[in-house]
């Protein structure tokens, strides 16, 4: 038997309708959360991070650390594994993951209008309408902002599945009755041909995560062995990326053979960052001084760095609760909360971030309270850039330390 895949829009019984699907093939039924568990456990990634990955905006350091990325790898890897079982009902996000190349997996799309997903909702007892409608615009935008993401396509763009349901025109009944019809197909049985597929789509999530570690965004396929990897951002010297691409991508267990090659996306403009691993990659500077920050970030970039930017204190801290960095460059002076004040709720709530002060007109009294609450470092206006980007390195260091050590002493406690 086939595994069903089943993507809905928001209000569309989706789950109903997955659960008699299941029921009446007798298949197990693997939902999202399954998988991100189980990529939770095998790569040791909190599942919050693995469900932003997919629903939440994208990090402010993103371009950079490729989180984004690497976290989809590590989904990748566990659907892979997991679509060796037998028998299987998936359900969410996760299922458009798995390759056009896999051929016994059917792929199910369940809609409907606007009007109809919110007249559902009121009908089973969901909160007024106003707060319905609200609800529907957002979840159908992260589905677009997801398959946008990996195909540049709508959610319910027909050639992402292979069979479209319109709930507003269809019963569940009958939903059910056509999906367990075209199951029964022989074009989506489980053969050797599926087999090869599910062991090269493993593969290729394997080279996947092996190259998204270091940094690089590129798409991976497998085909017996045989990888290929594809480059779709602009880099000035490709021989080099290709060479270093093919070296990591050889070293994985299984791969026969390796070849690069550019995607329709190369020759858009772009910035291919690789990661260094002596420096942070996550950086929020922080001052009021649009123009000295902006120029501060650009002086950072020709160094291969790409802070993020806040020019207050609030705005410094939302990004901190949500996007926790590694190194954070603090100005004091500022209006609204001043900058001692956010280095102790940043120490308070992240301990682990090394936060380096960096003002013109900070007074000893205001070093010694840094000094207390932690500050790394106290560095004045104007700063010599080699020095600021010397302090990083060494803040980074420490984070990377104490980091570490955390680590062992929770892997000690097991």
């Amino acid at each position: 038997m086939p595994v069903i895949s089943i993507f809905s829009a928001f209000y569309c019984n989706g789950d109903e309708v997955a659960t008699k699907v299941s029921e009446r093939l007798g298949h197990g039924i693997l939902s999202e959360d399954d998988i991100i568990r189980d990529a939770s456990q095998r790569y040791n990634v909190p599942v919050e991070k693995l469900k932003r990955a997919m629903h939440g905006p994208p990090s402010v350091f993103g371009k950079f650390t490729h989180e984004k990325e690497r976290n989809i790898a590590y989904l990748r890897s566990s659907l892979a594994g997991l679509l060796q079982g037998d028998d299987l009902v998936l359900r969410g996000f996760t299922l458009h993951l798995i390759p056009a190349a896999v051929p016994h997996v059917l792929k199910v799309c369940l809609v409907a209008g606007v009007d109809y997903r919110v007249q559902t909702a009121m009908q089973g007892g969901a909160a007024s309408e106003k707060e319905v409608r609200k609800a529907v615009a957002r979840e159908d935008t992260a589905r677009a902002e997801w398959t946008r993401y990996l195909f540049e396509l709508g959610p319910w763009d027909s050639s992402l599945y292979d069979l479209v349901i319109p709930m507003d025109k269809t019963t569940v009944a009958d939903a059910v009755d056509l999906i367990c019809e075209n199951a029964a197909k022989p074009v989506v049985q489980r053969g050797e041909e599926a087999e090869r597929a599910i062991r090269d789509f493993m593969l290729a999530s394997q080279v996947n995560i092996v190259l998204a570690r270091k940094g690089h965004d590129v798409g991976v396929t497998s085909e017996n062995g045989k990888v290929t990897i594809i480059i779709n951002k602009y880099v000035v010297r490709l021989e080099n990326l290709e060479r270093e691409l093919t070296a990591l991508a050889s070293a994985v267990e299984g791969v026969q053979s390796v070849t690069t090659r550019v995607g329709p996306k190369f020759h858009q403009p772009g910035i291919y960052l690789n990661l260094d691993a002596e420096m942070p990659s996550k950086i929020l500077l922080v001052d009021d001084e649009k123009e000295f920050v902006h120029t501060l970030s650009e002086r950072l970039q020709s160094r291969n760095l790409s802070p993020a930017i806040a020019y207050n204190g609030e705005e410094a801290l939302s990004i901190i609760e949500s996007d926790e960095p590694e190194v954070v460059v603090l100005d004091l002076q500022m209006p609204g909360i001043h900058g001692i004040e956010v280095l102790r709720r940043v120490k308070k709530g992240h301990p682990m971030t090394e936060v380096i002060i960096l003002t013109g007109h900070g007074s000893e009294k205001e070093r010694e309270a840094a000094d207390e609450l932690g500050a790394f470092a106290y560095l004045r206006k104007p700063v010599d850039i080699k020095v600021l980007s010397d302090t990083m390195k060494e803040a980074y260091q420490k984070q990377r330390q104490a980091k570490a050590e955390s680590e062992d002493g929770g892997n000690a406690d097991d």
